[in-house]
């Protein structure tokens, strides 16, 4: 079975030349940074053959990090880069955006700063244009606006779009998270949506084997089908040791057949982003 990781971000250290992006962005998730070479050692210490590598906010609209793990390791990293799709100069990238080597396609943020608005006053309506034109895959964290998304994926059936984190916010840790889940099933109708079963453990105030989860699991995956569901860690911000993220879907979830969890814990990212498994 090939495990993936559909979202680990990876950064390199604060320096003179190349500060933190602070404004309207989240803290690192950590005081040291993560690299590619840690997490090929996490990865490899669990059994994890790829990473989906998630460029993060505090590096602003840089996705070099990211780049250069792929370009070094092609065959267990790709990235979902970062572009800003409210500069005019951006709009120039999306045709050739998958040409760079390693590059898969595009991870929006729209919950800080005035990044949710754009899915409101028109800002992002080009980009979702140009992904669909283009066919460049976007994951999309946006946990106030999941209906948004899915109106987004309504107008637009040849995009493909990948909510992130089941929609579920940080705001929502040890809260009910019911009600989120709720809003996310509304979009498995749309054959062009997947979503990303992925850092869980982070909105639950319970431990391993974070029985809260798995009646939601459960409920997203038999919506969705395990074709659509993609597991993840988001390695940073785990609050769990990263083996427990991989074994609450390859041990603890009894509801899940050998045929689901292959699709969700690697070949369903695999097949959604284009990236061949190997033969």
């Amino acid at each position: 079975m090939m495990i993936i990781d559909s979202q680990v971000h990876i950064w390199g250290p604060e320096t003179p030349n190349k500060p933190y992006f602070t404004e309207n962005a989240s803290k690192p998730h950590r005081p040291i940074p993560l690299g590619h070479k840690e997490l090929l050692q996490e990865m490899d210490a669990n059994g994890v053959q790829r990473t989906v590598c998630v460029p993060p906010t505090w590096e602003g609209f840089s996705n070099e990090e990211s780049l250069v793990a792929a370009r070094l390791y092609p065959d267990r990293f790709a990235v979902m880069g970062r572009i800003a799709i409210d500069k005019p100069e951006s709009r120039a990238l999306l045709p050739k955006w998958k040409s760079q080597p390693g590059m898969l396609g595009i991870r929006m943020a729209f919950h800080q700063g005035r990044a949710p608005f754009w899915l409101e006053d028109g800002t992002a309506d080009w980009f979702w244009d140009a992904a669909e034109r283009y066919d460049v895959p976007v994951m999309a964290f946006a946990p106030q606006a999941v209906p948004k998304l899915g109106e987004v994926a309504e107008r637009h059936p040849g995009l493909r779009l990948i909510i992130d984190h089941m929609g579920l916010s940080s705001a929502l840790r040890g809260k009910p998270l019911d009600g989120a889940v709720d809003n996310l099933l509304k979009l498995a109708r749309l054959k062009n949506v997947a979503v990303k079963v992925s850092a869980l453990p982070c909105y639950v105030a319970e431990p391993y084997p974070f029985p809260t989860l798995h009646p939601l699991i459960r409920r997203v995956v038999e919506a969705f089908e395990p074709r659509r569901c993609f597991w993840g860690t988001d390695l940073s911000h785990l609050t769990c040791p990263y083996k427990q993220c991989l074994t609450l879907f390859s041990e603890e979830l009894k509801f899940l057949s050998e045929t689901g969890k292959e699709w969700i814990l690697g070949r369903g990212i695999a097949e959604w982003l284009n990236w061949p498994l190997a033969k």
